[in-house]
């Protein structure tokens, strides 16, 4: 008889403790984790790539189109600050993919990126993603990387 058990959400610090320096190059090395659910080849270009005074954590070109992608990670729920982030970014490297990962989106930062979706060009896409990681047993940390927005270009 096969044997179950419950898996368990973990606590994102507990594997990154900094988001910056564990995280972003974990995601570098793994984009094939946020790519799949997101139905995207992506190949890493920079990390930390300068814009301006800022820098994007991570900027990516798409394989398909060779346009390019930037990612902006955050753990925490969305804030005011991570959605100026974005699309300084965006508008800063001329990117046509913006993914903001999150663990939580507030409803208001979701409408935002639908509403960017709707009503610009049929070339940009903006992407809320919402990150948890869970395990079960002693089994490897499963990330899970859910699209959370609506793509209607």
């Amino acid at each position: 008889m096969p044997e179950f058990s419950f898996s368990r959400d973990i606590e994102l610090r507990s594997i990154w403790p900094h988001e910056a320096r564990d995280f972003t190059p974990w995601l570098a090395e793994n984009l094939i984790f946020l790519a799949k659910p997101l139905n995207m080849e992506l190949e890493l270009e920079a990390t930390e790539k300068r814009v301006g005074a800022f820098r994007a954590d991570i900027v990516c070109r798409n394989r398909v189109d060779n346009s390019r992608v930037v990612i902006e990670n955050q753990f925490e729920k969305s804030n005011h600050p991570h959605l100026g982030k974005v699309l300084t970014y965006a508008a800063g490297l001329d990117a046509a993919t913006i993914i903001w990962i999150a663990e939580e989106f507030r409803k208001e930062h979701r409408d935002v990126l639908n509403w960017l979706n709707r009503s610009t060009h049929a070339v940009l896409q903006f992407f809320g993603v919402e990150l948890k990681v869970s395990q079960i047993a002693d089994s490897p940390y499963a990330p899970e990387f859910t699209v959370i927005t609506d793509i209607n270009n």
